[in-house]
């Protein structure tokens, strides 16, 4: 599917729609589409004197459903997402990342008090949800996740460039990870709004690897939880034990330990915003095919 951009974004305060044209129509349009329907655009909301890059189609997240294929934890096992006709769509390109006042779409990847290590295969066609191999074996954690953990749809942490406040570590080639503190476990591919609350900066073999803090909406102790401040007051150990729990689950495997930049500590809403911004500015980049794409998939 070839996607080429029609406007540029006008760099101003106000929101503007960027379009893409199809070369070809892609899956979710009908052959009897007209030429003026196939487009995809992408509006661009200004957040901390920035703007998101967000996807203006018909995939609503609440019209979506998510569908298995295959059997759970087997090499074939796949979750996609459809839409109401059955099309396939990308969790990951085609569902909203921002949603007004602070909120965000987060995609479940991997429920908590789980161990199998779910992700969004960022190289396949609709980069559908599946367990991670190694060697040709499914990929699981020494021990259970205690949160639910997932992707920001429409974010990409670009390998080629450096973040000069994090030891200059280059971005691991994938979407922005979330951990969710709710109470409740999620199921895989469950999309939930969630707002953030911190940051942490990890370094996983000398890339830089983003954890964003979230709560979900729906969670009891949402309208608690603001800022970083607000978790150690209402989830009193939580960011230390979510830094410990990423920082030492390869050890039992034989690994070395993550690091974390940052002065090892979680950063603030604030910055975690920071970082939701610059991350979907790259996916944009990204999408419009100004920076290769190499084997992932933009479909």
């Amino acid at each position: 599917m070839a996607r080429v951009i029609t406007a540029a974004a006008a760099a101003t305060t106000t929101n503007t729609t960027t379009s893409f044209i199809f070369k070809r129509p892609p899956s979710f349009l009908s052959s009897s589409s007209s030429s003026a329907s196939k487009r995809l655009s992408l509006t661009f909301f200004p957040t901390l004197s920035k703007k998101h890059f967000t996807c203006r189609s018909i995939y609503r997240p609440d019209q979506l459903i998510s569908q298995s294929q295959g059997l759970p934890e087997t090499l074939d096992y796949r979750v996609f997402f459809v839409d109401q006709s059955g099309k396939k769509v990308s969790p990951w390109h085609d569902i909203p990342l921002h949603l007004g006042d602070g909120v965000f779409n987060f995609v479940v990847e991997i429920p908590k008090e789980s161990s199998a290590k779910m992700e969004v295969a960022t190289d396949e066609p609709y980069t559908p949800i599946k367990q991670d191999t190694k060697k040709g074996k499914l990929r699981y954690y020494p021990y259970n996740i205690n949160w639910n953990y997932g992707l920001l749809p429409q974010t990409w942490e670009d390998p080629k460039l450096a973040n000069d406040e994090v030891e200059g570590a280059f971005g691991d080639n994938d979407p922005v990870d979330v951990v969710e503190i709710g109470e409740k476990q999620r199921n895989i591919g469950e999309i939930l709004k969630v707002k953030p609350l911190a940051a942490l900066a990890m370094i996983d073999e000398g890339e830089l690897d983003w954890k964003i803090i979230a709560i979900s909406l729906d969670d009891p102790k949402a309208s608690l939880v603001n800022d970083i401040d607000d978790v150690e007051k209402h989830f009193p150990g939580t960011l230390t034990a979510i830094r410990d729990w990423f920082r030492d689950y390869k050890i039992p495997d034989g690994k070395p330990a993550n690091r974390f930049g940052l002065g090892n500590k979680a950063a603030n809403k604030d910055y975690a915003l920071k970082v939701i911004t610059e991350t979907n500015e790259s996916w944009a980049k990204l999408v419009k095919r100004s920076i290769a794409a190499g084997e992932l998939s933009l479909v």
